[in-house]
Order: structure tokens, then sequence, then C-alpha cells
């Protein structure tokens, strides 16, 4: 089984969980860092259209996130996570929201979940932690 990530938010601190593990490069070997809009749409493949009508902090945005993941590193899993960290609710989101996209067997499920404002680097560490604790319970 292959693992992919692609990360927003999160910025690369799914993947540097999992790569914390001795073996990691058994199961893991992409993983994006997708920042920006553009990075999600260039990178990813994400549709201009889907965050112009979702928003870039959404369930949408996150499947086609993970759905492109799996796609160009031909990962069996992956998960897009896109969110706002924070520090000021200014871009229009909830501090603490962070949306997920699960991709496996060909289809994808998404979920949002509201960390609340906890502080920007805590969203971060819970946000990965939940995506790695969701790949298990899907998978193991």
């Amino acid at each position: 089984m292959k693992i992919a990530a692609a990360e927003s938010c999160t910025a690369g601190l799914f993947s540097s969980f999992l790569a914390s593990v001795p073996g990691a490069s058994e199961i893991m070997e992409y993983g994006f860092v997708v920042y920006s809009e553009r990075a999600k749409i260039d990178v990813l493949g994400v549709p201009s259209e889907i965050i112009e009508e979702n928003g870039v902090v959404s369930e949408k945005t996150a499947e086609f996130m993970a759905d492109g993941a799996a796609k160009r590193a031909g990962a069996d899993v992956s998960v897009g996570i896109t969110g706002f960290a924070g520090p000021s609710s200014d871009a229009g989101y909830p501090v603490g929201r962070v949306c997920f996209g699960f991709y496996y067997n060909g289809k994808t499920e998404a979920l949002t979940k509201e960390f609340g404002d906890i502080g920007r680097n805590a969203v971060r560490e819970k946000a990965a932690i939940f995506a790695a604790e969701k790949i298990l319970e899907l998978f193991f």
C-alpha cells in the first residue's frame, strides 16, 4: 500500500509525522505541500471552479486535493488537508476549521473538523494527527 498527502494548512506536518516512523519509505513516496490556491490548481489539478464555488477551505476542495495526490503519486490511499489555522478570522473562515479529503478504493470521502481558536500551530498539529488516526481507522 502506498500513501500520498496533499497538505495546505499543515504544510507538510502530516508527511513529517509519517516520515518519523522507521520504514516509512515502504508506504510513503509523495507528499505535496500546496499552500496557495494556485498550487492546488497547478500541482494537483483542483479545478479553479471548485475553489471559486466552494472556497479553498471546503470539503470539495479537500476531496479534489486527495484525488489529485493519489492520481499523481499512483497511491492507494491519500489525504487532502486544507484549513484555516489563524491567527485571525479575516479570511472568512472560522479559525481552526480544517477540511479533510480521504481517497481510497477509487473514491473520496470528506469531513470537516472544528478545532477552534487554539493557536495556529496547535491547529496544524491536531489536524495532522487527526488525519493519521483517520487513515488508520479506515485501513487497519
